[in-house]
């Protein structure tokens, strides 16, 4: 899922747990879940932020050479307003967009 068009609000939500573990039946692992995946969009928002910012890198940084560039505040700036990792993954649970499997549970099943 794409995190830059996401419908996660922007703000944090309160959200019922038991409710949401009906998935699992198990509210830990549904937290277990939501933070993985939160930690995946969190490295891929972060890899992107790198990556954009590695444009304005200069080879000689000196304090003197220093400078703010516009370019590079505001792409700084739409990073910190797009929804928080935890916001963004907790939707995509919700709406089932996430694919999960417990491989404890298929061991015991298989045996």
């Amino acid at each position: 899922m794409d995190y830059k068009k996401s419908n996660a609000p922007l703000t944090t939500t309160v959200h019922d747990l038991v409710e949401m573990s009906e998935q699992t039946g198990n509210i830990y692992e549904t937290v277990a879940i939501i933070s993985k995946r939160a930690n995946q969009i969190a490295a891929e928002m972060k890899g992107d932020l790198e990556k954009k910012l590695q444009d304005f890198a200069t080879q000689n940084d000196n304090l003197e050479e220093i400078s703010e560039n516009r370019e590079q505040i505001e792409i700084s700036r739409y990073y910190e307003k797009l929804p928080k990792p935890t916001l963004i993954a907790t939707q995509e649970y919700e709406d089932g967009k996430l694919a999960f499997r417990n491989l404890s549970k298929q061991k015991d099943s298989d045996e």
